[in-house]
């Protein structure tokens, strides 16, 4: 299992969003100049997270998107199975019924399983505002230093 650009630009996206103000929208562009991504490939994720409903948008001159809730309430694994779909390591696992005829007797199938858990343990053990309580350890994701 490898976390895609995809992945990785909407919880780039998401921080941006967490340091703003709730009271008021942001444009996409501000954010995509901000954290140096494409525009056009923005315009693809955070239709995808407001669906899933992380964000909330709006259109017009002081439209933009949002975050529903504060930034403690996001679960960094919600974004990213929001942007990526499952996290599953191995295709068995996937709820799109990519089992393999012999998922009942597979002996690895448990351990990809542990494996699965263990990720989206880690990875709901951070939210929004964990990941920017340690910003200063890493001011290029969130668009604050060079």
């Amino acid at each position: 299992m490898m976390i895609t650009s995809k992945g990785r630009y909407a919880l780039r996206a998401m921080l941006d969003l967490a340091e703003r103000p709730r009271d008021g929208f942001v444009r996409l562009s501000d954010i995509a100049a901000r954290q140096h991504i494409s525009r056009k490939y923005l315009e693809r994720i955070l239709p995808d997270l407001a669906r899933h409903g992380l964000l909330e948008s709006a259109l017009g001159k002081s439209g933009g998107y949002r975050l529903t809730r504060p930034p403690g309430a996001y679960r960094v694994g919600e974004v990213l199975r929001a942007a990526e779909g499952a996290l599953a390591p191995v295709a068995c696992l996937t709820a799109d019924g990519h089992k393999c005829e012999t998922a009942a007797d597979c002996c690895t199938y448990p351990f990809w399983e542990g494996l699965e858990h263990q990720i989206d343990a880690y990875v709901d053990s951070y939210t929004l505002q964990d990941l920017l309580a340690g910003r200063g350890a890493c001011r290029r994701c969130t668009g604050s230093g060079s």
